[in-house]
């Protein structure tokens, strides 16, 4: 076999492969065979018919079409190797001489990973932000531990709706005086001030008593998801049935006990205080790992295939599409509660898809440059803490890596991330 190369565009190259003609020949025999064992030849046993009555009963077109079928993938398999190009796309495959005891000759136009011009990435002069703590945050944290332990009431004789109780109600919508789609419910569960419904509903049920019946009138927005009630002054009629009221307890030395292995309150406010700390740290240091990441990407040049933008966007919509399995919901209807489509999801995720993949380019080009890699060892090594994560055996997760074809792809991201490791020591 023979392969010639051509770049006809500037992320697009054409392979001339040649099969030499016994090769081909070969293949055409093996077909013929298989063929034989498929098809009822007159006279013969299936499997016994010899090459020529099987080609004049399927017909040599047909014959070999399904032997060109079999040697076209190996041999761009190996023109690839032999090339060290990158296709990122399926290639368009013409075929330009197939005839007996002649070579088989194609052709392949196929997309490649593209040249990156890199910029400045060395030296940069990015400014890392000081992580700062203040008494602020620190009693906003034990806020959160006082509604995380609080009482639960529940009212369901008598009391009035305050702000940020949990409400059981049930509410009937119309506009203009007719039901409509979603606006009915039994049961529902809302938290008062949670911001979650039409702005103006929650805020109308301060004050409504339990078994109480009230009119709430709303306004939808202008950018609301469903076309028909953007703008449209709504009234919902609306029956609260429970109340559960949060009971909160003083925030001292005995809700310290309670809640924590601590005796006093500034035992607790200086341990919160330590570890906002060093989340405070953490959350800065990678402020700044992104920030340097971004410049390096700012600096360089990459003209991205839009097959490649294509493929990342599929994934996040897979992502997208596995997250609301978890939430019981479908793309379907994902998009009907939007208002959208799919295609106008792909869009909004275009711009992101492309930085995504222009950041891994340029950080892979930085890698080659600079000699980065990882051996068998740390991959191993890091695989072993990805199974204590995932409390699994390190070799049944390397081998499920190998089985999806991941595990050249989980080197890569190790690589990727000692190139940013450089980048950030090369920026300190």
């Amino acid at each position: 076999m023979s392969v010639k190369m051509e770049k006809i565009e500037k992320n697009t190259v054409e392979l001339e492969i040649t099969v030499d003609s016994q090769e081909f020949s070969a293949a055409v025999d093996k077909t013929a065979k298989a063929l034989a064992k498929k098809v009822n030849v007159p006279g013969f046993r299936k499997g016994k018919a010899p090459r020529s009555m099987v080609e004049r009963y399927v017909g040599t077109q047909t014959l070999y079409n399904e032997a060109v079928d079999d040697v076209i993938g190996p041999a761009y398999t190996k023109a690839v190797n032999e090339t060290a190009i990158e296709p990122v796309d399926r290639p368009e495959v013409d075929l330009v001489q197939m005839e007996e005891g002649k070579d088989l000759v194609f052709k392949a136009k196929v997309t490649v990973k593209p040249e990156v011009e890199l910029g400045d990435y060395k030296g940069l002069n990015i400014e890392k932000t000081a992580a700062m703590i203040t008494d602020e945050d620190v009693e906003a944290d034990l806020k959160r531990k006082q509604e995380q332990y609080a009482k639960v009431l529940t009212l369901e004789e008598e009391g009035t709706v305050e702000n940020n109780d949990a409400v059981t109600i049930d509410f009937a919508g119309s506009v203009d005086g007719v039901p409509f789609e979603g606006g009915t419910a039994e049961g529902y569960e809302l938290t008062v001030g949670s911001a979650s419904f039409i702005p103006g509903f929650e805020d109308q049920l301060i004050g409504v008593t339990l078994g109480q019946e009230v009119d709430v009138n709303v306004t939808f927005p202008e950018e609301y998801h469903v076309a028909d009630l953007k703008g449209k002054d709504a009234l919902f009629k609306v029956t609260v049935h429970k109340i559960k009221r949060k009971e909160l307890a003083a925030i001292d030395d005995e809700f310290v006990k309670d809640v924590s292995d601590f005796e006093t309150l500034d035992e607790l406010k200086a341990d919160v205080r330590d570890k906002l700390m060093k989340a405070a740290e953490q959350n800065a240091e990678n402020e700044y790992r992104n920030a340097v990441v971004a410049k390096t990407v700012e600096n360089a040049s990459v003209e991205i295939p839009e097959a490649m933008i294509n493929v990342r966007i599929d994934s996040m919509v897979r992502d997208l599409e596995q997250n609301l399995s978890h939430q019981g919901l479908d793309l379907e209807t994902y998009f009907h509660f939007l208002g959208t489509s799919e295609q106008e999801m792909r869009e909004k995720f275009r711009p992101q898809a492309s930085e995504n993949v222009k950041t891994e380019l340029v950080l892979e080009a930085i890698g080659k440059v600079e000699g980065i890699e990882v051996s068998e060892e740390e991959v191993n090594e890091e695989l072993e803490k990805l199974a204590k994560s995932y409390q699994t055996q390190a070799d049944d997760l390397k081998q499920a890596l190998i089985a999806r074809g991941e595990l050249k792809m989980y080197g890569q991201s190790l690589i990727s991330e000692k190139t940013v490791n450089f980048l950030v020591e090369q920026n300190a």
